[in-house]
């Protein structure tokens, strides 16, 4: 386990669950003041998190389907295709990104590829060239227990109802939540 420091810390992890969050570039306010150092990263974290649910400023590309789409299907491949991670849980919010993964490979391998196959494909979408989709750091949390990663799951895939965004994590079409309940419904239309 490697753990370096830009803006933000970050756990450089392989086979240990990982909490990680991304956002859209410009998605939290330019004059927004971060915590002093004397507040606790979670704490941070949730606040950071509770103004990228209310969506006043910034974009919101994530909540365009076909964008939303290409994000799920990426976040699915990851796992399935390149053998990168271990999907646990995600959702895909209208301006970020949340996903409990266990790495196989390291961030560089894993979500460096990520994010620029979804940005890319994303700004050829909305015809955008030149200009940054994703804001460059993320956000991580070592993941410490097995309890800790129920409350994180819980936590990723209740999002959207917490943003007002769905009745309940099921109903809400970019989320594991919906995909796990569309396996237990056969029938029912999952996002991929």
């Amino acid at each position: 386990m490697h753990f370096y420091q830009r803006r933000l810390p970050h756990w450089e992890v392989i086979g240990q669950p990982l909490f990680v969050t991304f956002r859209l570039h410009g998605s939290l306010p330019y004059n927004r003041i971060f915590p002093p150092a004397n507040v606790t990263s979670g704490k941070a974290f949730a606040a950071m998190d509770r103004i990228l649910d209310q969506n006043r400023s910034g974009p919101v590309f994530l909540g365009v389907p076909e964008i939303a789409h290409v994000v799920v299907q990426a976040l699915s491949d990851g796992e399935t295709r390149f053998h990168r991670y271990q999907l646990h849980s995600y959702v895909v919010m209208p301006n970020h990104v949340h996903l409990l993964v266990t790495p196989l490979a390291t961030a560089r391998e894993w979500l460096g590829p990520l994010k620029g196959f979804t940005a890319r494909e994303a700004n050829r979408i909305l015809g955008r060239t030149g200009q940054p989709f994703w804001q460059d750091e993320s956000y991580d949390h070592l993941v410490r227990n097995g309890q800790e990663i129920q409350r994180i799951l819980c936590y990723i895939e209740d999002n959207p109802v917490r943003a007002g965004l769905a009745a309940s994590p099921e109903q809400f079409p970019w989320s594991s939540a919906c995909r796990a309940e569309a396996r237990r419904r056969p029938g029912l239309a999952t996002p991929l």
